[in-house]
């Protein structure tokens, strides 16, 4: 039986996400992937062929990422949402196998599974807003800004909470 697509983009998302962080072998990252989600070493090897490809062109995505996202510095995406960034791209831009507008909304799909809802909204506005530019069709830098400002937004109350949340453990412990 067939591995469903969304489940091989989550293993090749989970497999960018691992190399990013730096932590895991290519070893290592296989054997835990398989191990935690019950998948075959072909599964693995394919998705492992999906991540290098993608990872030939990384400085071509990142500087899309970058051109798209001027308001909001590419060091500031987070890890989850810059590799969905760099899936979503990849799909849209170099695999012809999937419509742009499916590689879209898998995008947003892995982004509410795996990161918040700003950060969804921000994945949506730079694909879409990347596909519509090679599309020559018009695109409204409000929505991409709005985006910017709901994850800066969202990045601050986390944030504020993570010092509450400190603080408060300082006072349990004392």
């Amino acid at each position: 039986m067939a591995l469903p697509q969304e489940k091989q983009r989550e293993i090749v998302f989970q497999m960018l996400y691992g190399y990013d962080i730096g932590r895991a072998s290519e070893d290592e990252l296989i054997n835990l992937l398989m191990k935690e989600l019950a998948v075959t070493k072909k599964v693995m090897l394919d998705a492992q062929d999906r991540v290098r490809r993608i990872a030939a062109i990384l400085p071509e995505l990142d500087e899309m990422i970058k051109a798209a996202s001027q308001t909001y510095q590419f060091d500031r995406i987070q890890t989850v949402e810059r590799n969905i960034l760099r899936l979503g791209l990849f799909e849209i831009f170099f695999d012809d196998q999937i419509p742009a507008k499916v590689a879209i909304s898998e995008a947003i799909r892995l982004t509410r599974k795996f990161g918040t809802p700003e950060s969804a909204g921000f994945v949506n506005a730079i694909l879409d807003s990347l596909y519509k530019i090679s599309q020559g069709k018009y695109v409204d830098i409000e929505q991409v800004g709005k985006s910017v400002e709901d994850l800066a937004k969202s990045e601050k109350i986390a944030n504020q909470a993570a010092l509450e949340e400190k603080k408060d453990s300082k006072k349990l412990e004392e």
